[in-house]
């Protein structure tokens, strides 16, 4: 059960959350930040305390006190009943699946997926007779008709994290809880800041921590949240794996937590300048982007969201290729690297078209995802505006 203190903070506000949120300072000594426990072995006072695990913590892999802080800290940002933090994202996405499917299940996975989570569908998961199906990212209401009886789990990514398309959450939630099927969200984009997972009908939310929670383009981390019908299996499948992240990690992550709504704001602020910019210019074909208004899945973002964090893709008008690789190779201010959510900005060219099984990926031209940092806007701005010099002179 949620102590009274965990509900008189989740009446707060976000900022005031974010500050708080885990801290139990005076269980400490007084310091404010929880310490960084290292250790594997724990001791117990007598034998009768070894045989009935009476204490809250029995062996490094099930965690310690600075790993417990981070996760009761984002169990209460989450709006969730329990939370665990592994050491990956991708770990996030392989624990969440595991917990929510079986041999020979039916899993449904958005088209608009990251990467490697199709990967680990259609490689492990499929050595142990798990089908993977993709679907429609736009489907809403309409995954109904591809439930079946053998179905365990539905995983959405909303946005796509390249294709930027938006899930109408709650309806594949409702159709879900219908039919007794897990629902699972990669929240990365977001964050439950700006998206409250399991508020919106999320079983198991999936995070990256790696990316705002850190901040920092220093940290790999993954968080996997719970509603109170997942938690404890959740934490059984957890423990059962040992994939706890270490305590170090932990503590950067926390460090970064304290910061990060401030930073999801300011690189919401510059990723929407840069993108109402880039919607203007005559080299660019399309802006993806949900807080646009233009953007298909505006109205959708506009209803449930909160924010719209700083992460975003462009499709160029028809180019060469040694054009485009012109404007990406010449940026100053864009490193070319996977990720997002650091104080850096970033670029990244993709194409969705090799691995798209549901839905057709045909961009004008080609396509790169940006994701903006904490630099001036007008200096990122003039990096892009010599890019597209480089463009043109190669088109």
């Amino acid at each position: 059960m949620k102590s009274d203190k965990h509900e008189k903070r989740r009446k707060k506000r976000t900022a005031t959350i974010v500050t708080h949120a885990g801290r139990e300072p005076f269980e400490h000594f007084g310091f404010i930040n929880p310490p960084i426990y290292r250790g594997s072995t724990v001791l117990f006072p007598t034998v009768a305390d070894l045989e009935g695990l009476r204490q809250p913590y029995t062996y490094g892999t099930k965690g310690t006190p600075t790993t417990r802080a981070l996760e009761k800290a984002w169990s209460e940002i989450a709006g969730a009943d329990d939370a665990v933090i592994v050491p990956s994202g991708l770990a996030a996405i392989a624990l969440a699946l595991l917990t929510a499917t079986k041999a020979g299940a039916h899993l449904l996975v958005t088209d608009s997926a990251y990467g490697p989570t199709r990967f680990f569908c259609d490689g492990l998961l499929a050595r142990f007779g798990v089908t993977t199906q993709y679907y429609d990212p736009g489907i809403g209401a309409g995954v109904s008709a591809l439930i079946r009886p053998e179905t365990t789990a539905i995983l959405l990514e909303s946005p796509g994290s390249q294709s930027m398309e938006v899930q109408d959450v709650p309806a594949i939630a409702t159709a879900a809880r219908e039919k007794g099927v897990c629902v699972i969200l990669d929240n990365t984009w977001a964050t439950p800041l700006f998206f409250p997972p399991h508020e919106r009908g999320a079983d198991l939310a999936i995070e990256a921590g790696t990316k705002y929670l850190s901040g920092h383009a220093d940290l790999l981390l993954g968080l996997v949240s719970a509603n109170a019908r997942w938690a404890k299996r959740l934490r059984h499948t957890f423990n059962l794996f040992a994939i706890g992240a270490g305590p170090d990690d932990a503590s950067l992550a926390l460090r970064g937590l304290r910061t990060m709504a401030l930073r999801l704001r300011e690189q919401e602020r510059a990723a929407l300048a840069i993108a109402q910019w880039l919607a203007a210019r005559p080299e660019v074909a399309r802006v993806l982007h949900p807080a646009l208004p233009d953007h298909p899945g505006h109205h959708i973002w506009k209803r449930d969201y909160l924010g719209s964090s700083g992460v975003f893709s462009i499709i160029l008008k028809p180019a060469p290729k040694e054009a485009a690789e012109a404007f990406v190779d010449g940026l100053e201010l864009f490193g070319i690297g996977y990720s997002w959510g650091g104080y850096e900005s970033l670029v990244l060219p993709f194409d969705c078209a090799p691995y798209r099984t549901a839905t057709k990926w045909l961009p004008e031209g080609p396509a790169l995802r940006f994701s903006i940092g904490l630099e001036d806007v007008a200096d990122l701005k003039e990096d892009l505006e010599a890019g597209f010099e480089r463009l043109r002179r190669k088109s």
